[in-house]
């Protein structure tokens, strides 16, 4: 019996451990999704600026962007390419 205590005694020291190891992963968790959503918003405040302060209009932006979008996605296809031979 003597055995049988201390085995759900560790088991009641795991469970407690992994609830500390939980609390503190979603506490790092919530911290991490702040950080980037500030940095999401300071990037979209600095590419507002620079558009306001450009010359080139919203469409030619957007243009640009999808032109890179495209350009990114041909060189993963690439990459991918030459991984699999």
């Amino acid at each position: 019996m003597a055995g049988r205590l201390s085995l759900d005694e560790r088991i009641k020291k795991a469970e407690a451990a992994v609830a500390l190891a939980k609390k503190k992963y979603d506490a790092t968790l919530d911290e991490l999704e702040k950080l980037v959503a500030k940095r999401k918003e300071m990037d979209d405040k600095k590419v507002l600026e620079a558009y306001h302060s450009g010359r080139k209009t919203a469409d030619g932006i957007i243009a640009f962007i999808h032109a890179e979008e495209d350009s990114e996605e041909g060189k993963r296809t690439t990459k991918r390419r030459y991984k699999k031979r």
